[in-house]
């Protein structure tokens, strides 16, 4: 692995189930991500994207290989060994946006931040600057149920950059947003890669999003197929 890859995948597999009824979900998959890259994953429902997407992100561990995130081989790690390394190095955005409905945008923002430990300043300067960066800062006093689909995919953007993350999985980002909203969900994590410098790797089955991100990796029955993704 180069000193400027982020993220790296080696051999990795998970599969569910044993005997004949064992899936292989990903299967012995290697992918490495640079410092700046903004990657999709395609395929068929089943294909293994969001598996893939659980492995990279750590929130999953898998059963064979190794997953290397900035330089941390994480393998002999168990995921609650993992909470520190997700919270300052991943972000995460989901279809279903994930946010916690009793709380505000602000409040569903600084959490990340609160589990780092920073002070009252340091956090409210820091949401007020995120929530603006998505357009959204004169909105941060509203709750989820207040706001529509694309803004609240906005407040889930916002927490994945909240804590300076060097890497953004996004999970279908625009698969429950109509076709121009989800547009705009696109070109945010476009300019926030360009301008941020924040590696960025997504799923989709949007042909938006095929069309405007040039470096595809396609997935089938759990593996990177063309041989993509090396």
């Amino acid at each position: 692995m180069t000193h400027n890859v982020i993220a790296a995948l080696n051999a990795v597999s998970r599969y569910y189930g044993k005997g004949e009824s064992q899936v292989r979900a990903v299967d012995r998959i290697s992918l490495e991500l640079g410092y700046g890259d903004m990657k999709v994953l395609v395929g068929p429902s089943g294909s293994g994207k969001s598996s893939l997407l659980h492995l990279l992100g750590c929130i999953d561990k898998p059963d064979e290989g190794k997953v290397i995130i900035d330089g941390i081989d994480t393998t002999s790690m168990t995921l609650e060994q993992l909470a520190p390394l997700r919270l300052r190095k991943i972000g995460f955005v989901f279809q279903s946006f994930n946010l916690i409905p009793v709380l505000t945008a602000y409040e569903n923002v600084e959490i990340p931040l609160l589990f780092n430990g920073h002070d009252k300043s340091f956090v409210s300067d820091r949401v007020n600057t995120v929530l603006d960066m998505v357009g959204l800062v004169d909105r941060k006093h509203h709750y989820p149920r207040h706001m529509s689909g694309g803004q609240q995919q906005r407040v889930a953007i916002a927490r994945a950059l909240v804590a300076r993350p060097v890497l953004i999985i996004a999970d279908e980002p625009t698969a429950n947003l109509d076709s121009i909203t989800g547009t705009g969900i696109l070109e945010l994590l476009m300019e926030l890669n360009a301008q941020e410098g924040v590696t960025v790797i997504l799923s989709s089955h949007d042909s938006v999003v095929l069309d405007r991100i040039s470096s595809v990796i396609p997935v089938k029955d759990g593996r990177i197929i063309d041989g993509a993704g090396s």
